[in-house]
C-alpha cells in the first residue's frame, strides 16, 4: 500500500512539472473557491513539502492566500462606519423624479419632496441634479419626446385593421374579412363586422356603429389609426369626422406603426383560428366571438402586468381550482370556485 501511494505521488509530481512546462510564462487564474481549497490543503503541509513536490503555485503564494482568508474571516471593517444616511434615499428619489420628468426643474422637484414630507432644502436638490448632469440647459429648450407625446394622447387613440379567415362552403374556399378595432390604452377589442366582400356601403355602416352616441366603441375617442387599404374611403372618413373622430392613415409599408392591432391578429390566429377548419360564416362568427370573450375576460396579458382586461369577478383566495373551456377545450382558463 505504501509503495502504491508513493507511485501515485511520483506520478502527480511529474504531471505537475509537465503542466508547468506547458504553461510557461502564462498565469493560471483561479477563482476564490479554488484558492480556498488549495490554501486549506497547503496549510497542513508547510513550505518545505510544497517546495519539494514542485506544485503549480509557489509555497509563498499558497500561504499568502491562506493568510488572506484568515484575515478576511476576522475582518470587521465592513460593519464599522455610520449607518446609511436618509440623504441617500432622498438622492435616489430626486434622480428618479428628474429622469421621469425631464421638464421639471429643481424647484418643482423640491416642492414634490416637501409634499411627501421630506425636510430638504432646494439647494440640496439643485446640487444632486447638478452632480448627475440633469439640470436643463438654458440654451437648449426642452423638447417633448415621442414617448411622452403618445402617452398624453393614449386614451383617445384606437387602431383598426382587417384579418382574413378561410372557410369551406358549397363553392369551395371562401375568404371572410374580419374588421376589428383595438383601444390602445386598455387593449380592449371590438369585432365590428365579418363579411366575405365588404364594400363602401358596409364600411360606412360600420363607421356609424362605431361612432354611435350611446354605445359606440369610439365614443370619446379622437383618432382612429388604419393602414392604406382602399376600403377606408373618403365617405368612411367623413362619417368618422362627423362624430369628431379623425381617421389617420399610416405611411406606406409601415406595419410597425400599428403594433397593437398586429399583435391581436397574431394572437387570435396562433391561439385559435390557425388550429381550426371552418365550414361556413356562422362557425367563424362563433369562434371569433368565443376568442374575444376569452381575450377580454380570461386571458392574462403580459403587457398589462399579467392582468385580465375585463375580469368578471374578483378571484377568491381559497376554493377548488376548476378549468373553464371554450371551443371544445382549445381555449382554457383556470379559476377558483366561490365558496
Amino acid at each position: 500500500m505504501n509503495r502504491q501511494q508513493q507511485q501515485v505521488i511520483e506520478y502527480l509530481r511529474l504531471e505537475n512539472h509537465i503542466l508547468r512546462e506547458k504553461l510557461g510564462d502564462k498565469r493560471l487564474i483561479l477563482n476564490e473557491s479554488q484558492k480556498l481549497r488549495l490554501a486549506t490543503a497547503a496549510a497542513k503541509l508547510g513550505k518545505d513539502l510544497l517546495r519539494q513536490w514542485g506544485t503549480l503555485f509557489s509555497p509563498e503564494t499558497i500561504l499568502r492566500w491562506h493568510r488572506w482568508f484568515i484575515a478576511r474571516k476576522y475582518d470587521g471593517s465592513g460593519k464599522r462606519g455610520p449607518a446609511p444616511k436618509k440623504a441617500n434615499s432622498i438622492r435616489k428619489l430626486v434622480l428618479e423624479m428628474a429622469e421621469a420628468n425631464p421638464s421639471w426643474g429643481y424647484g418643482h422637484i423640491h416642492g414634490e419632496l416637501k409634499g411627501l414630507g421630506y425636510k430638504v432644502s432646494w439647494q440640496t436638490v439643485r446640487r444632486v441634479m447638478l452632480d448627475a448632469g440633469l439640470l436643463p440647459d438654458p440654451d437648449k429648450p426642452y423638447k417633448t419626446t415621442w414617448n411622452t407625446f403618445i402617452k398624453s394622447h393614449w386614451e383617445s387613440i384606437c387602431a383598426c385593421d382587417f384579418f382574413s379567415v378561410e372557410s369551406w362552403g358549397l363553392k369551395g374556399l371562401t375568404r371572410y374579412l374580419v374588421f376589428f378595432v383595438v383601444e390602445i390604452a386598455t387593449r380592449k377589442v371590438e369585432i365590428v363586422g365579418i363579411h366575405s366582400d365588404p364594400c363602401e356601403t358596409q364600411m360606412i355602416q360600420w363607421a356609424r356603429n362605431l361612432t354611435d352616441a350611446q354605445d359606440g366603441f369610439l365614443k370619446g375617442k379622437r383618432i382612429l389609426i388604419h393602414d392604406r387599404d382602399p376600403l377606408y374611403t373618403k365617405k368612411f372618413h367623413q362619417t368618422l369626422q362627423a362624430a369628431g373622430v379623425r381617421g389617420l392613415k399610416l405611411p406606406k409599408m409601415s406595419p410597425n406603426l400599428s403594433p397593437y392591432a398586429e399583435r391581436f391578429v397574431l394572437a387570435i390566429k396562433s391561439e385559435c383560428l390557425d388550429k381550426m377548419i371552418f365550414f361556413g360564416e356562422k362557425q367563424i362568427r362563433h369562434a371569433v366571438s368565443e376568442y374575444v370573450s376569452h381575450y377580454l375576460r380570461e386571458r392574462p396579458h403580459r403587457i398589462l402586468g399579467r392582468r385580465i382586461i375585463e375580469p368578471e369577478t374578483p378571484m377568491p383566495a381559497e376554493g377548488e381550482v376548476l378549468c373553464r373551456e371554450r371551443l371544445g377545450g382549445l381555449l382554457k382558463t383556470y379559476y377558483r370556485k366561490a365558496a
